[in-house]
Protein backbone atom coordinates (compact mmCIF):
# COMPACT_ATOMS: atom_id res chain seq x y z
CA UNK A 1 0.00 0.00 0.00
CA UNK A 2 1.27 3.46 -0.88
CA UNK A 3 2.21 5.82 1.92
CA UNK A 4 -0.50 8.33 2.73
CA UNK A 5 -3.32 6.04 1.68
CA UNK A 6 -6.73 6.11 3.37
CA UNK A 7 -8.61 2.89 2.74
CA UNK A 8 -12.24 2.18 3.58
CA UNK A 9 -13.49 -1.37 3.40
CA UNK A 10 -17.04 -2.70 3.58
CA UNK A 11 -18.17 -5.81 5.42
CA UNK A 12 -21.74 -7.00 5.99
CA UNK A 13 -20.85 -7.82 9.60
CA UNK A 14 -19.01 -6.20 12.53
CA UNK A 15 -17.74 -9.57 13.76
CA UNK A 16 -14.12 -10.67 13.89
CA UNK A 17 -14.26 -12.07 10.37
CA UNK A 18 -14.72 -8.55 9.00
CA UNK A 19 -11.10 -7.68 9.75
CA UNK A 20 -9.58 -10.78 8.13
CA UNK A 21 -9.08 -9.29 4.63
CA UNK A 22 -7.21 -6.35 6.09
CA UNK A 23 -5.47 -7.84 9.11
CA UNK A 24 -5.30 -11.56 8.41
CA UNK A 25 -1.62 -11.40 7.41
CA UNK A 26 -0.78 -8.00 8.84
CA UNK A 27 2.60 -7.37 10.46
CA UNK A 28 3.81 -4.18 12.10
CA UNK A 29 2.25 -1.46 14.23
CA UNK A 30 -1.53 -1.58 14.55
CA UNK A 31 -3.29 1.37 16.20
CA UNK A 32 -6.97 1.01 17.03
CA UNK A 33 -9.74 2.10 19.34
CA UNK A 34 -10.94 -0.25 22.07
CA UNK A 35 -13.17 -2.42 19.88
CA UNK A 36 -12.66 -5.99 21.14
CA UNK A 37 -12.25 -7.54 17.67
CA UNK A 38 -8.83 -5.89 17.28
CA UNK A 39 -7.46 -7.50 20.44
CA UNK A 40 -7.05 -10.85 18.70
CA UNK A 41 -4.87 -9.32 15.99
CA UNK A 42 -2.98 -7.10 18.42
CA UNK A 43 -1.76 -10.12 20.40
CA UNK A 44 0.10 -11.65 17.47
CA UNK A 45 3.89 -11.81 17.75
CA UNK A 46 4.36 -9.94 14.47
CA UNK A 47 2.07 -7.11 15.59
CA UNK A 48 2.63 -4.28 18.06
CA UNK A 49 -0.76 -3.06 19.18
CA UNK A 50 -1.15 0.65 19.93
CA UNK A 51 -4.16 1.98 21.78
CA UNK A 52 -5.52 5.51 21.52
CA UNK A 53 -5.04 8.12 24.23
CA UNK A 54 -7.92 10.18 22.85
CA UNK A 55 -10.31 7.32 23.61
CA UNK A 56 -8.81 6.83 27.07
CA UNK A 57 -9.11 10.55 27.75
CA UNK A 58 -12.75 10.51 26.65
CA UNK A 59 -13.60 7.98 29.36
CA UNK A 60 -12.14 10.24 32.06
CA UNK A 61 -13.96 13.25 30.61
CA UNK A 62 -17.25 11.43 31.10
CA UNK A 63 -16.44 11.16 34.82
CA UNK A 64 -16.23 14.95 35.23
CA UNK A 65 -20.02 15.20 35.48
CA UNK A 66 -20.28 12.56 38.18
CA UNK A 67 -19.11 12.43 41.78
CA UNK A 68 -15.59 11.62 40.61
CA UNK A 69 -14.57 15.05 39.37
CA UNK A 70 -11.41 15.31 41.48
CA UNK A 71 -10.01 11.97 40.32
CA UNK A 72 -11.03 12.62 36.72
CA UNK A 73 -9.31 16.01 36.76
CA UNK A 74 -6.07 14.48 38.06
CA UNK A 75 -6.02 11.90 35.27
CA UNK A 76 -6.89 14.48 32.63
CA UNK A 77 -4.16 16.83 33.85
CA UNK A 78 -1.54 14.13 33.35
CA UNK A 79 -2.94 13.18 29.93
CA UNK A 80 -2.86 16.87 29.02
CA UNK A 81 0.87 16.88 29.76
CA UNK A 82 1.36 14.04 27.27
CA UNK A 83 -0.44 16.00 24.57
CA UNK A 84 1.52 19.15 25.42
CA UNK A 85 4.73 17.26 24.68
CA UNK A 86 3.30 16.11 21.33
CA UNK A 87 2.50 19.72 20.44
CA UNK A 88 6.02 20.72 21.47
CA UNK A 89 7.50 18.10 19.13
CA UNK A 90 5.33 19.34 16.28
CA UNK A 91 6.05 23.01 16.88
CA UNK A 92 9.79 22.38 17.05
CA UNK A 93 9.58 20.16 13.94
CA UNK A 94 11.50 17.36 15.59
CA UNK A 95 12.42 14.31 13.54
CA UNK A 96 11.39 10.79 14.55
CA UNK A 97 14.52 10.08 16.58
CA UNK A 98 14.24 13.39 18.44
CA UNK A 99 10.56 12.74 19.16
CA UNK A 100 11.44 9.34 20.61
CA UNK A 101 14.10 10.93 22.83
CA UNK A 102 11.66 13.60 24.01
CA UNK A 103 9.01 11.02 24.82
CA UNK A 104 11.39 8.77 26.74
CA UNK A 105 12.77 11.71 28.70
CA UNK A 106 9.52 13.55 29.46
CA UNK A 107 6.45 11.52 28.45
CA UNK A 108 7.54 8.23 30.03
CA UNK A 109 7.72 9.69 33.59
CA UNK A 110 4.20 11.10 33.16
CA UNK A 111 2.89 7.75 31.93
CA UNK A 112 4.58 5.99 34.85
CA UNK A 113 3.04 8.45 37.31
CA UNK A 114 -0.43 8.01 35.83
CA UNK A 115 -0.07 4.23 35.70
CA UNK A 116 1.03 4.00 39.31
CA UNK A 117 -1.86 6.25 40.39
CA UNK A 118 -4.44 4.19 38.48
CA UNK A 119 -2.99 0.94 39.89
CA UNK A 120 -3.48 2.24 43.44
CA UNK A 121 -6.81 4.00 42.97
CA UNK A 122 -8.58 1.27 41.02
CA UNK A 123 -8.46 -1.01 44.06
CA UNK A 124 -10.69 1.38 46.01
CA UNK A 125 -12.95 2.52 43.17
CA UNK A 126 -16.39 1.13 42.34
CA UNK A 127 -16.01 -0.79 39.06
CA UNK A 128 -19.41 0.34 37.75
CA UNK A 129 -18.78 4.04 38.45
CA UNK A 130 -17.69 6.12 35.47
CA UNK A 131 -14.27 6.80 36.97
CA UNK A 132 -13.96 3.06 37.63
CA UNK A 133 -14.80 2.32 34.01
CA UNK A 134 -12.28 4.94 32.85
CA UNK A 135 -9.54 3.46 35.00
CA UNK A 136 -10.37 -0.07 33.86
CA UNK A 137 -10.33 1.02 30.21
CA UNK A 138 -6.83 2.49 30.55
CA UNK A 139 -5.52 -0.24 32.87
CA UNK A 140 -6.55 -3.04 30.49
CA UNK A 141 -4.74 -1.33 27.61
CA UNK A 142 -1.74 0.09 29.44
CA UNK A 143 0.95 -1.61 27.36
CA UNK A 144 -0.83 -0.57 24.15
CA UNK A 145 -1.25 3.00 25.41
CA UNK A 146 2.48 3.17 26.15
CA UNK A 147 3.59 1.59 22.87
CA UNK A 148 3.78 4.90 20.99
CA UNK A 149 6.99 5.55 22.93
CA UNK A 150 8.78 2.89 20.85
CA UNK A 151 9.10 4.94 17.68
CA UNK A 152 8.93 8.66 16.94
CA UNK A 153 6.92 7.93 13.81
CA UNK A 154 4.06 6.57 15.89
CA UNK A 155 1.16 8.72 17.05
CA UNK A 156 -0.31 9.21 20.50
CA UNK A 157 -3.82 8.54 19.22
CA UNK A 158 -5.72 7.46 16.11
CA UNK A 159 -7.39 10.81 15.53
CA UNK A 160 -6.25 10.74 11.90
CA UNK A 161 -8.56 7.79 11.40
CA UNK A 162 -11.33 9.43 13.40
CA UNK A 163 -11.10 12.53 11.21
CA UNK A 164 -11.12 10.46 8.02
CA UNK A 165 -14.30 8.59 8.94
CA UNK A 166 -16.15 11.63 10.32
CA UNK A 167 -17.89 12.48 7.00
CA UNK A 168 -19.20 8.91 6.86
CA UNK A 169 -20.39 9.03 10.46
CA UNK A 170 -22.09 12.40 10.00
CA UNK A 171 -23.96 11.32 6.91
CA UNK A 172 -24.89 7.74 7.71
CA UNK A 173 -28.46 8.58 8.76
CA UNK A 174 -29.05 10.14 5.35
CA UNK A 175 -27.88 7.07 3.47
CA UNK A 176 -28.67 4.18 5.76
CA UNK A 177 -28.94 1.69 2.90
CA UNK A 178 -26.48 1.21 0.05
CA UNK A 179 -28.91 -0.88 -2.02
CA UNK A 180 -26.73 -3.98 -2.13
CA UNK A 181 -23.47 -5.39 -0.78
CA UNK A 182 -21.78 -4.69 -4.11
CA UNK A 183 -22.97 -1.08 -4.03
CA UNK A 184 -21.60 -0.73 -0.50
CA UNK A 185 -18.20 -1.99 -1.66
CA UNK A 186 -18.18 0.56 -4.48
CA UNK A 187 -19.16 3.29 -2.03
CA UNK A 188 -16.22 2.31 0.19
CA UNK A 189 -13.87 2.67 -2.78
CA UNK A 190 -15.24 6.13 -3.59
CA UNK A 191 -14.88 7.18 0.05
CA UNK A 192 -11.28 5.94 -0.01
CA UNK A 193 -10.33 8.00 -3.06
CA UNK A 194 -12.00 11.16 -1.77
CA UNK A 195 -10.43 10.75 1.68
CA UNK A 196 -6.99 10.45 0.05
CA UNK A 197 -7.74 13.64 -1.91
CA UNK A 198 -8.55 15.44 1.33
CA UNK A 199 -5.42 14.12 3.04
CA UNK A 200 -3.17 15.33 0.22
CA UNK A 201 -5.06 18.62 -0.36
CA UNK A 202 -6.18 17.57 -3.83
CA UNK A 203 -9.40 18.92 -5.31
CA UNK A 204 -11.55 15.74 -5.70
CA UNK A 205 -13.48 17.11 -8.67
CA UNK A 206 -10.30 17.97 -10.57
CA UNK A 207 -8.73 14.62 -9.70
CA UNK A 208 -11.80 12.66 -10.81
CA UNK A 209 -12.03 14.57 -14.10
CA UNK A 210 -8.33 14.02 -14.81
CA UNK A 211 -8.56 10.32 -13.94
CA UNK A 212 -11.60 9.63 -16.12
CA UNK A 213 -9.97 11.44 -19.04
CA UNK A 214 -6.67 9.54 -18.75
CA UNK A 215 -7.50 6.07 -17.43
CA UNK A 216 -8.29 4.69 -20.90
CA UNK A 217 -4.84 5.63 -22.19
CA UNK A 218 -2.62 4.57 -19.31
CA UNK A 219 -0.76 1.27 -19.12
CA UNK A 220 -2.18 -0.93 -16.35
CA UNK A 221 1.31 -1.14 -14.81
CA UNK A 222 1.20 2.63 -14.27
CA UNK A 223 -2.25 2.88 -12.70
CA UNK A 224 -0.67 4.14 -9.49
CA UNK A 225 0.14 7.34 -11.34
CA UNK A 226 -3.59 8.11 -11.23
CA UNK A 227 -3.86 7.76 -7.45
CA UNK A 228 -4.85 11.02 -5.71
CA UNK A 229 -1.51 11.25 -3.87
CA UNK A 230 0.22 11.35 -7.26
CA UNK A 231 -2.22 13.77 -8.91
CA UNK A 232 -0.19 16.94 -8.46
CA UNK A 233 2.94 15.25 -9.79
CA UNK A 234 1.03 14.01 -12.87
CA UNK A 235 -0.47 17.40 -13.71
CA UNK A 236 2.89 19.14 -13.30
CA UNK A 237 4.58 16.99 -15.93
Amino acid sequence: MLEGTVLFDYSPTRGGIAAVPMLGNFKGYLQTDGYAVYEKYGKRKEVTHLACWAHARREFEKALDNNDKQKAEKALLLIQKLYALERKAKQEKLNAEQIKELRLAESLPVINELGKWIFEEIKNTLPKSQIGKAMAYAYARWDALSAYLYDGNLLIDNNLVENAIRPVALGRKNYLFAGSHEAAKRAAMIYSFFAICKKHEVNPSQWLKYTLENIMFINHKNLKDLYPQNFKKSTEL
